[in-house]
């Protein structure tokens, strides 16, 4: 039976990380929030599985410390608990072979993954980096900057590897240069944090702060459709099971594609032209939990000639129980790539082989989840990377924002996923609908 409930202030769909803090900061202002998430749970790609005193990311999370994001969540009062992951034991791989990842001028003059020429190249571009200015890098990709900046294959090769370590991107022919340099920058500056108890601690946090403030959360609310007046702005939420929230004011916190499944008529509207170019970047990710760890001194691999990434996250942040270890795995897939193969799921575990032998008779859990959504949409550089993405209010349809990590022109991942949120909810504290008799 259709049920019409009283009116909202504000309604966000969808119930992860960018949703729940548009909700937290939307109900700070002091109007009314309901946030509806399909899921039976809230995060999204944030939550993490508990089993056994382990703590499961799905697939490898870090939080940039000199990101956005990690200020907006202090904005709110959460201070992520973690510590930074380990540089030391950290290895290149390349053809099957492990050697000392560069990472300082140590092990840069230490590594045989190349020879000397290579080395003094490397060792400039390491300490120039901070220097560069992306933005006028935003329209070249990163194929293009490697060609025009560096001579010697192997420091290219590394520097790819690098680059799809600190944004997830295997897309040098696509992604812009300048937000892939950024992104490095914040790496090299200041590093991430793994979270103790993993970043469902984030999810409980930011929701914590919502309801505090007085936002409704509901879970297993799945919405049909958003309806719109005759002007074409936003008019209720309909929900798959008849029910109907009214509101002037609708925040999608979710993928693009969705976003324009949801609006009527939103084919016509901007939202089927972003759906139209996004294109997610995804990853394979293999997660391990261990009794204990075969190799203490090999935290850490990176796939020079192959997009493989190992990270032993227990090293250091609390995510295991005494004496375990949690590592994962991914493959960063290429854009053309959707899901990965048995091929994929066996070269991981080779690379697991080469840096933890003897694992298989220590393990305790083993995930393998062939194809992860890590960003909704790719920053292209023939759409300037992030200043072409779109702003967080749809103004074709009056009273409805999107927020998430293909929206606004901060950052990547979930620093874009909480700074378009907040933005959002600044707009949204400066905006006022059209106000319409009431008939009688």
């Amino acid at each position: 039976m259709q049920t019409t409930n009283h009116k909202t202030d504000a309604i966000i769909i969808g119930g992860g990380l960018a949703g729940l803090t548009a909700a937290a900061f939307i109900a700070r202002q002091g109007k009314s929030v309901r946030l509806l998430e399909q899921a039976t749970a809230l995060g999204g790609r944030a939550r993490t599985k508990e089993q056994d005193g382990y703590f499961l990311n799905i697939g490898a999370h870090a939080l940039y410390r000199a990101g956005h994001g990690i200020a907006v969540l202090r904005e709110l009062g959460i201070e992520p608990q973690g510590k930074p992951a380990a540089t030391a034991n950290a290895y290149a791989v390349q053809h099957g072979v492990k050697y000392t990842l560069p990472g300082g001028l140590v092990s840069l003059l230490t590594t045989s993954l190349f020879g000397l020429s290579a080395k003094m190249e490397l060792g400039k571009l390491l300490g120039s980096v901070q220097k560069i200015d992306c933005q006028p890098l935003l329209k070249m990709t990163v194929r293009e900057w490697l060609k025009q900046q560096i001579s010697h294959d192997e420091v290219s090769a590394l520097l790819q590897a690098v680059i799809r370590l600190s944004t997830y991107v295997n897309a040098p022919d696509l992604m812009s240069a300048g937000v892939a340099i950024s992104q490095l920058q914040k790496a090299l500056s200041q590093g991430v944090l793994y979270l103790d108890k993993g970043w469902q601690t984030l999810v409980d946090g930011v929701r914590e702060v919502a309801v505090k403030a007085g936002a409704v959360i509901e879970t297993g609310a799945k919405v049909e459709r958003i309806e719109r007046h005759a002007d074409g702005s936003v008019k209720a939420v309909r929900l798959a099971d008849g029910r109907l929230f009214e509101s002037n004011v609708v925040v999608i916190a979710a993928s693009p594609k969705l976003a324009v499944s949801l609006v009527e008529n939103g084919e016509t509207t901007a939202l089927q032209g972003w759906a139209d170019q996004a294109i997610a970047v995804k990853a394979a990710c293999l997660d391990l939990a261990l009794k204990r760890l075969p190799v203490e001194k090999a935290t850490f691999a990176l796939g020079i000639d192959q997009p493989f990434y190992l990270s032993v996250h227990s090293a250091a942040a609390q995510l295991a129980p005494a004496g375990g270890a949690l590592i994962h795995l991914m493959k960063y897939l290429p854009a053309e790539q959707n899901e990965a193969n048995e091929a994929d799921e066996r070269g991981l575990e080779a690379l697991m082989d080469l840096l933890q032998p003897g694992w298989r008779e220590v393990l305790t859990q083993r995930r393998f989840l062939p194809s992860v959504v890590v960003m909704h949409a790719l920053p292209l550089a023939k759409q300037g990377g992030t200043q072409g993405r779109p702003e967080v209010e749809v103004k074709e349809v009056p009273g409805l924002f999107v927020a998430g990590d293909w929206v606004g022109k901060e950052g990547v991942l979930v620093d874009a996923s909480l700074a378009s949120a907040k933005l959002a909810a600044e707009k949204i504290a400066a905006y006022h609908p059209v106000s319409r008799a009431v008939a009688v």
